[in-house]
């Protein structure tokens, strides 16, 4: 359960989608800022492409979006900014190769595993069961769906994330290197995770 006064929902508040990219860039701003940034136009871009219809949020007692817990669907993904966003926000040629990069790290749906397409809690929110009661979340939405194990991915220095997936029931299947591309990304690889439903 999370802490008194904040509230698990579907998607977040229409009002709360700038909130919903800080947040989100936040936690992943680390393992794509040397793609993605200048941090002014990483925000623009996940402001356009976030999708309420693709997550669950946690709201504090004034209704502040404070974590998110995306995932994928064969419909989309959560952080599914299009390609003529990239092309209006870095313009053509900067989305020409920020889009081969990212497509490197685009799983394909996973037709037997639901995919959970990131989980972040805003700093201050933190060590407040608020990560593990959007995990629950995601773990119940996938039952609706009638998956019967859910998959996420951590990067190695993630370990923080790493403790809490393994104490909610998930299982490392795999880690795979980056290679060169952990100049791109700055991290050098990624644990492939597992829970039974």
């Amino acid at each position: 359960m999370p802490a008194e006064g904040v509230t698990i929902r579907r998607g977040f508040p229409p009002g709360e989608r700038d909130r919903a990219a800080r947040v989100y860039w936040e936690a992943f701003g680390g393992k794509l800022s040397r793609v993605m940034g200048p941090d002014a136009r990483a925000l623009e871009f996940l402001r356009a492409g976030l999708r309420p219809d693709h997550c669950f949020s946690a709201l504090d007692g004034q209704g502040r979006v404070i974590g998110l817990a995306g995932f994928k669907t064969p419909q989309g993904s959560f952080s599914a900014g299009t390609r003529a966003d990239l092309r209006r926000i870095y313009g053509r040629i900067g989305a020409v190769w920020r889009l081969a990069l990212l497509r490197l790290l685009i799983d394909e749906i996973d037709n037997r595993r639901f995919l959970i397409d990131g989980i972040a809690v805003t700093e201050h929110a933190r060590s407040r069961g608020i990560g593990a009661a959007l995990l629950a979340e995601l773990c119940a939405e996938a039952r609706r769906r009638g998956y019967e194990a859910v998959r996420l991915e951590v990067i190695e220095t993630n370990t923080r994330a790493r403790a809490l997936y393994e104490r909610e029931g998930f299982v490392a299947t795999r880690t795979e290197r980056m290679g060169l591309l952990r100049y791109a990304f700055g991290f050098r690889a990624a644990t492939t995770m597992i829970r039974p439903l």
